[in-house]
């Protein structure tokens, strides 16, 4: 069973990001403070919930939370200061994105860095320990995978409707036969013996 918060605080911000172990697309974060009265059964950690539930919830989640918003990091900026610097860098802008500025933030994982002087305390695994955390997965995961199934449109034979820009063995045999996109993390080893591929799609693919 989910906590409700961590602190007793009013106005406590829960953080999370999707996408870190993609090659492809943004790093989305997403940040929500719950009221105290706040229930909501079939919330739980988006990874052990369908999409179907996921998209079911979201719109709960939204109408019901004191406040929230989704950030997203491209690809650009994940390959400039890394993944790790991009989800803190997603979660702390979702933060400060927020109609109240929270007393607290809890966040998933084990690392942060601190933003407009609030407290904050990273927790592992915190999408499956509180709701607030839980509700800001959901939310960075259906942001993200909306966006994934608008950019599909342009460049259909990575398959990112199905896998959403993960490393499926679809997605690597497509990089292999079509190169990159501007959307790939040209950072990341997107083929097993290669770091970086030279040949990029236009833009204005169809």
């Amino acid at each position: 069973m989910l906590l409700k918060q961590y602190t007793s605080h009013t106005f406590e911000a829960g953080t999370d990001e999707a996408g870190r172990g993609c090659l492809a697309g943004p790093v989305t974060a997403a940040a929500v403070i719950l009221p105290p009265d706040f229930v909501l059964p079939k919330l739980n950690d988006s990874k052990q919930l369908s999409e179907k539930i996921r998209f079911e919830i979201r719109p709960l989640i939204e109408s019901q939370a004191l406040a929230w918003s989704v950030y997203h990091v491209n690809s650009e900026k994940v390959d400039e200061i890394n993944v790790l610097q991009a989800s803190i860098l997603g979660m702390q802008e979702s933060i400060l994105q927020l109609n109240i500025r929270p007393e607290f933030i809890l966040v998933d994982g084990n690392k942060f860095k601190p933003i407009d002087h609030i407290p904050y305390a990273c927790m592992v695994k915190g999408d499956s320990r509180f709701m607030n955390i839980a509700a800001a997965s959901v939310l960075a995961k259906t942001y993200r995978d909306e966006l994934m199934e608008a950019l599909h449109a342009a460049y259909p034979m990575y398959g990112w409707l199905q896998n959403k820009g993960y490393p499926t063995k679809k997605h690597r045999e497509a990089i292999k036969q079509f190169g990159t996109t501007p959307h790939h993390r040209m950072s990341f080893k997107l083929l097993p013996e290669t770091l970086k591929l030279p040949l990029l799609f236009d833009d204005n693919l169809s």
